[in-house]
């Protein structure tokens, strides 16, 4: 989608601070950090949200959390960390292509805000 955020930053049209990349997914350090560690999981097909999934993308949504998987022990958090999606405008999503922010480094409060 060529006004999308993501997807310029995924085609390198603006820069980023990549931790990971493969076939599927993008993933990169989020510029307005919540927690020591925070980072953002965008798949690289463009799907608004998490209401526009399908059965096609259990896969890719099972690859996502894989990923956050790895990069969180690559990263250190051994006492847990929190993945995020929020979902349209109540569930505050500022961005119309599904991600997925990934916290840690410090105690997650709960309920979130």
């Amino acid at each position: 989608m060529e006004d999308c955020l993501f997807c310029k930053i995924i085609n390198g049209q603006i820069p980023s601070d990549c931790v990971y990349e493969d076939e599927l997914v993008y993933a990169f350090n989020d510029i307005d950090a919540q927690a020591p560690v925070h980072f953002l999981i965008v798949p690289k097909e463009h799907i608004e949200s998490a209401d526009d999934l399908t059965k096609d993308n259990k896969d890719l949504i099972g690859h996502i959390y894989l990923v956050a998987q790895k990069l969180a022990k690559e990263k250190g958090l051994t006492n847990g960390y929190r993945i995020v999606n929020n979902c349209k405008d109540d569930g505050g999503q500022t961005v119309n292509h599904i991600h997925f922010h990934v916290l840690g480094g410090r105690s997650m409060q709960w309920p979130p805000g």
